[in-house]
Parts: structure tokens; C-alpha cells; sequence
């Protein structure tokens, strides 16, 4: 369905648990990702999914029959599944795909966003090496939002996959909420910086905040509100 092109696949470990940290673009792309790592480095694929995709009946099927973990945001179940990838890196040596990001990015031109820290935190208590994979392409297939499917004629989809991020620097502290917000920090320039050779464009300096842009909207709507009410007032008066 695509014209995969894939590199660095010689950077995932041909055994033993690893973590596969990449990007998120569409809602199409964990069956790419899934492809180059199933076929492109010859590892099983593991996902970690929301809960609710797991509730579609066939997804729920496939799903648990393939051994894919589900994760319940905002509660006890979350950590179960981070304990369930851990067990699933450190005893059955499973490759993890993770989005960090825990999202599609909402950066206005797809470039990695600022992440959530459950990825770094599993990668420092685990010791197992976390693999950051960049791709670019399923945007033009299946784009965030947008229920325009177009697989053909089919998209070129590239990916690239690094070394081992070195969190050698962490390694052995507590793992503070500054700690785990540097690491994952490292780990998001080290996607970035691959999805850059992808685009051959410059990334931004600042990533993008999903955060700060929803708390930056918010207020502008109470302004815009507060503004409209007093202009109604002056003119009543």
C-alpha cells in the first residue's frame, strides 16, 4: 500500500528486549511502523495501544491474540501496562513500540512534539536499550483529523532508525520529575534529529507543546468572551 523505504534497520538488535520509540503522524502510521519493524528489521512488533481502540472488536481480537498491551490513561491500569511492557522487555525480550508523545503530533508542520516521560522512565528502570525511529509520509495518506483515505497511488514512506539514545547520563539517579523530563527530552531530539534527515529541513529550535497550547487557547477564549461581555455591557449602557 506504500513504497517503503527504510534505514538504519541494522540499529534494532537482532534480539532481546528493546524499545522503539517513534514519532506519531496519522492514525495509519502504527501499520507502517509495525511493517518496517516486522519486516524491515525482522522483529515481532509489540504495541502499547490506548484502551479505547481496543474496545473495536476486531482490533480487541487481533490484538490480544498478538500479545499487544493495552493502556487506560489516567489510572491504576496505566501503570499495569507499563509493568506488563516491562515484563514483556525484560523477561520475554519483546521489541516495544512506543509513541512518546502519546498522540498524533499537532505541530502545524509534523515535526515531533514535547513528550510524555513514561518512555524514559521504563528505559532507565529496565536498562534496555530504547531504539528512536523517525518516519514521514503517512500524513499523505491518511492525514490527523481527516477521514480522506488515499493510498493511491501509493506514498513514499521513509523511516529511520538511530543507534541506542544514551541515557548514560541518567543512569543511576533518582528518577526525579526533572530527571525523567531531560531524558525524554533526549530521547525527542534524537527523533527529531532523524526525521530532519528524512526531510532535509531545520526543526524548530522549540518543540511544540500540546500542553501549553491548550492552556494558551483556553485563555484566549475566556479574553475573547470577557471582551465580547463588556462590549455588550458599553453598549447597553
Amino acid at each position: 500500500m506504500t513504497k517503503p523505504e527504510w534505514l538504519g534497520t541494522d540499529n534494532v538488535p537482532a534480539k532481546g528486549g528493546v524499545i522503539i520509540a517513534a514519532n506519531h503522524l496519522s492514525t495509519f502510521d502504527p501499520l507502517t511502523v509495525a511493517h518496517f519493524l516486522y519486516i524491515g528489521a525482522r522483529r515481532w512488533p509489540t504495541f502499547t495501544m490506548k484502551d479505547s481502540v481496543m474496545r473495536i472488536p476486531v482490533v480487541r481480537s487481533v490484538a490480544s491474540s498478538t500479545g499487544q498491551i493495552p493502556i487506560k490513561r489516567g489510572s491504576t491500569d496505566a501503570v499495569k501496562a507499563l509493568h506488563e511492557a516491562e515484563l514483556a522487555l525484560t523477561r520475554d525480550g519483546s521489541s516495544v513500540i512506543f509513541y512518546p508523545e502519546g498522540t498524533c503530533t499537532r505541530d502545524p508542520h509534523l515535526w515531533p512534539m514535547t513528550a510524555k516521560t513514561g518512555v524514559a522512565r521504563l528505559a532507565l528502570t529496565t536498562g534496555v536499550p530504547i531504539i528512536p525511529v523517525a518516519h514521514w509520509g503517512e500524513q499523505h495518506i491518511l492525514p490527523y483529523g481527516q477521514k480522506k483515505f488515499s493510498p493511491f497511488p501509493r506514498k513514499r514512506v521513509t523511516f529511520n532508525a538511530g543507534p541506542p539514545v544514551d541515557l548514560s547520563a541518567f543512569e543511576g539517579k533518582p528518577l526525579t520529575a526533572t530527571v525523567l523530563t531531560e531524558a525524554t527530552e533526549a530521547i525527542m531530539r534524537e527523533i527529531t534529529r532523524l526525521q530532519a534527515q528524512i526531510r532535509q529541513e531545520e526543526p524548530p529550535a522549540v518543540p511544540y507543546d500540546l500542553k501549553r497550547a491548550r492552556i494558551e487557547a483556553a485563555e484566549a477564549a475566556k479574553r475573547a468572551e470577557r471582551e465580547s461581555d463588556d462590549g455588550k455591557n458599553s453598549t447597553e449602557a
